[in-house]
C-alpha cells in the first residue's frame, strides 16, 4: 500500500508538471525555483556561516555576550540543518539515488559548522573562565567529527589543556 503512494508522490514531484511558474510563497524573486538555493532562506548553511561571521565581528569589537547569542544561534540551526538533512537522506533512500547523495553532502558540511560553532563558543566560554561550559562543547565537537578528523584532533587537545580535564595528580 505504501509503495503505490510513494510512487504517485514522485510522479507529482517529478512528473511531468514543470515546476518553472511554481511560486513559493516566502520567495519574493520568482527566478528563483529551489527552497534551499533562495539567498533570503534563514535556514540555510550560507546564514549559519553569517552568524559566525557577526559573532567574530562581535568578538573584535570587545562584545562577549552580542558574541556568544551570534553563535549559540549559529550552533542551533547548524544543529536543525544537520538533522533536516539526515531526515531528507533517510526518507529519499531507495527512491532516488542523488537525492541522499546531495543530502549526506550537505550533512556533512553542516556538521563541519556546527563543530566550528561549538569550538568558537568553546573558546569564549574559556576565555570568560568558564571551562565548565567549554568542556561538553568541546566533547561534541569530538563526537560530531570523529577524534581522528582535523577539528576532533584540534578539540582534544584543547581539552587535554582545559582545567577541568588535567589529571590533579
Amino acid at each position: 500500500m505504501k509503495l503505490p503512494k510513494i510512487i504517485i508522490l514522485c510522479f507529482l514531484c517529478f512528473g511531468p508538471f514543470s515546476n518553472k511558474d511554481f511560486l513559493l510563497a516566502e520567495n519574493r524573486n520568482t527566478n528563483q525555483y529551489k527552497v534551499l538555493s533562495s539567498k533570503l532562506d534563514q535556514f540555510s548553511i550560507k546564514n549559519v556561516q553569517k552568524f559566525l561571521d557577526d559573532g567574530d565581528e562581535f568578538i573584535n569589537k570587545g562584545n562577549f555576550e552580542k558574541a556568544k547569542d551570534s553563535y549559540d544561534q549559529a550552533r542551533n540551526l547548524a544543529k536543525q540543518l544537520s538533522g533536516f538533512f539526515r531526515d531528507l537522506n533517510g526518507s529519499f533512500r531507495g527512491v532516488d539515488a542523488r537525492i541522499p547523495r546531495e543530502m549526506d553532502l550537505k550533512g556533512r558540511q553542516t556538521l563541519k559548522i556546527w563543530a566550528e560553532s561549538n569550538a568558537k563558543l568553546s573558546a569564549l566560554y574559556k576565555r570568560k573562565n568558564q571551562p565548565e561550559v567549554s568542556v561538553p562543547l568541546l566533547v561534541e565537537i569530538i563526537r560530531l567529527m570523529t577524534p581522528t578528523s582535523p577539528e576532533g584532533k584540534a578539540a582534544y587537545n584543547e581539552l587535554s589543556r582545559t582545567r577541568i580535564c588535567r589529571n590533579p595528580l
